[in-house]
């Protein structure tokens, strides 16, 4: 029912906005609530960022994110908020996390 009801709101609104904010909290659910693991995330980002029926908020930043998190060790977030640091001309961005200090623009705060 709930499906049912999002496809009919995107077929009548598309194409949807989506915030940086509701892309953080789509990740946390389907890992958290649903058992998503990443290659599902990722296939959904990619075929999402990838669609016409959405805009997102710094669709650059979501993209390369993604690309990012393919390979790293770092959690999608990480890698989202070094990314949008980094589109916004706001490089290194300083972390305690371990594993996003290896990602490229980030360092030890």
């Amino acid at each position: 029912m709930l499906v049912q009801k999002a496809e009919s709101y995107l077929s009548a609104h598309a194409p949807l906005w989506i915030s940086v904010s509701v892309v953080v909290e789509t990740y946390y659910v389907l890992t958290k609530l649903y058992g998503w693991d990443k290659p599902a995330l990722l296939a959904m980002l990619q075929a999402t960022t990838n669609s016409r029926e959405f805009i997102f908020q710094d669709q650059a930043a979501v993209v390369a994110a993604a690309t990012q998190w393919a390979h790293a060790k770092a959690g999608f977030v990480d890698c989202l908020n070094v990314e949008l640091a980094r589109s916004h001309g706001k490089v290194p961005l300083a972390t305690f996390d371990k594993h996003a200090l290896k990602l490229p623009g980030a360092v030890r705060l």
